[in-house]
């Protein structure tokens, strides 16, 4: 019987730093072949675009496919099991198939797909690796206040107080082989040992918690973990197994807005941060033409923490384009959100 190929699904919540993680992959791959399936939540392909235009030899854009139909947790037989088949029926199949989902999938779903037998004889999930933003843990960001939900429950019992976000979070370690406690440099010493001992005490027996600065961790702690989580499904709990994996994305909305050309992305960052802050976005994402200059610019936001820094050369005949994604809650006033980034970028 052929070995294997052995696939790493790696998950977390949007801005926790999965994209870093996959491109510091690529580059300390050591001659192993990956194939690189990216899934987003949002239209304008930025994370794919982001590793596609990271200057990485062993980055071939044939090897890296999106899928941009939905969540692959809720488009699997759609989407996410034809795109495994090409991967392993090309002539020269991968080492190994590397996932990034998108920041609001669920995991459980996708590693229950590896027992479908149209791939269960020839792929192997090696590993599930939750990536998590430490700051944004830090600042409460996944979880309610308990003493405010108290006091709303005891006004009004009827409320449902479920958190969307919450559940995601929680379901992305539940179904974890490995945690990545990303942007350590973030936090002062205590406060890393607090986050560090409450995500502990949240995982499953044996699994690991790791630190890292911009997804930077050994290669060799990312693959190779030898998990075959497909066979391990009922030690995952999730939220949503009661409904056999459903998630409803209702919870959450996204929309892209396309800008003119911005001469100053400093001013323009300041200006996104009071955005955010106004209307509670979780996520911007884009790419910045800025004149004068041949590269194209990246602008990230993960709250009201930002960074920007220029990537890859804008190609011949390429068109310069300036647009962001924004992501949130369900009822973002997004003609309100649209004229300040406008008014932003003017």
């Amino acid at each position: 019987m052929a070995t294997r190929i052995p696939a790493t699904v790696i998950t977390g919540f949007l801005g926790a730093g999965k994209t870093s993680l996959l491109r510091h992959m690529l580059e300390t791959a050591r001659g192993k072949r990956l194939a690189i399936v990216i899934n987003e939540f949002g239209d304008l392909g930025i994370d794919r675009e982001i590793v596609t235009g990271c200057g990485i030899e062993a980055c071939r854009e044939e090897d890296i496919v999106e899928l941009a139909n939905g969540c692959i947790c809720c488009t699997v037989a759609d989407d996410f099991l034809p795109t495994i088949q090409a991967l392993i029926d090309r002539p020269d199949p991968p080492d190994h198939i590397v996932i990034e989902t998108s920041g609001l999938a669920l995991p459980k779903p996708l590693v229950k797909a590896f027992n479908w037998p149209e791939v269960r004889a020839r792929v192997t999930v090696d590993g599930v690796i939750a990536v998590v933003d430490a700051a944004a843990f830090a600042a409460g960001r996944f979880a309610d206040d308990p003493e405010a939900v108290e006091r709303q429950r005891a006004a009004d019992p009827s409320l449902d107080h479920d958190n969307p976000l919450e559940e995601v979070f929680e379901d992305q370690l539940n179904c974890a082989d490995l945690v990545v406690l990303n942007k350590r440099d973030l936090l002062d010493d205590g406060t890393h040992a607090d986050v560090a001992r409450e995500i502990a005490a949240s995982l499953r027996p044996g699994v690991k918690l790791v630190d890292s600065d911009h997804g930077r961790v050994p290669v060799e702690a990312l693959l190779g973990i030898v998990a075959a989580a497909e066979d391990d499904l009922a030690s995952r709990r999730s939220h949503h197994d009661a409904e056999d994996g459903a998630h409803d994305h209702d919870d959450f909305t996204s929309f892209s807005i396309d800008l003119p050309p911005v001469a100053d992305t400093e001013r323009l960052v300041q200006d996104l941060q009071r955005v955010v802050a106004a209307h509670d976005i979780l996520r911007v994402k884009g790419f910045v033409d800025v004149p004068g200059r041949p590269r194209r610019q990246v602008v990230q936001g993960v709250g009201d923490r930002f960074q920007t820094y220029y990537d890859r050369a804008w190609r011949d005949g390429e068109p310069r384009r300036s647009a962001l994604v924004v992501i949130g809650r369900r009822g973002l006033d997004r003609a309100a959100i649209e004229r300040a980034i406008r008014d932003a970028a003017a």
